[in-house]
């Protein structure tokens, strides 16, 4: 797993949102056993407080449960799954469309630009070429 710690947010925010991507994405599959504290937290290269502290949290939004002497898991609930990945793309939609309103187009352009890269045609302005 690639871990790209910044300064811009708190590093737990950033260690909850890596995870929340690795179940959303099914890096890590529903049921499946979490590495250990000490190695997630070897792997990001932070402070294994701070990676309990991200577990933690994502133990309380319910995407993670922990089994006393077996570790944490990730939860096999497919609609925890299914929130924390329309939240993830949710996200994802609401900087996209603030771009594309900081750059002039209104809502049915930048439809028409979805669906024309959907489709995988390219718009490199208006050119006439």
């Amino acid at each position: 797993m690639q871990w790209q710690i910044t300064n811009d947010a708190p590093v737990y925010a950033q260690l909850i949102a890596h995870i929340r991507q690795a179940i959303a994405s099914g890096a890590f599959q529903p049921g499946e056993r979490l590495p250990s504290v000490r190695d997630l937290a070897l792997e990001a290269g932070v402070n294994p407080n701070t990676m309990q502290r991200a577990l933690q949290e994502l133990e309380r939004e319910g995407l993670v449960f922990s089994q006393r002497t077996a570790g944490r898991f990730v939860t096999e609930e497919p609609m925890r799954i299914e929130e924390a990945k329309r939240a993830l793309a949710g996200a994802h939609i609401e900087r996209f469309v603030q771009s594309m309103t900081q750059l002039g187009y209104g809502p049915e352009e930048i439809i028409t630009l979805l669906q024309g890269s959907m489709k995988g045609e390219t718009h490199h302005g208006d050119s006439g070429m």
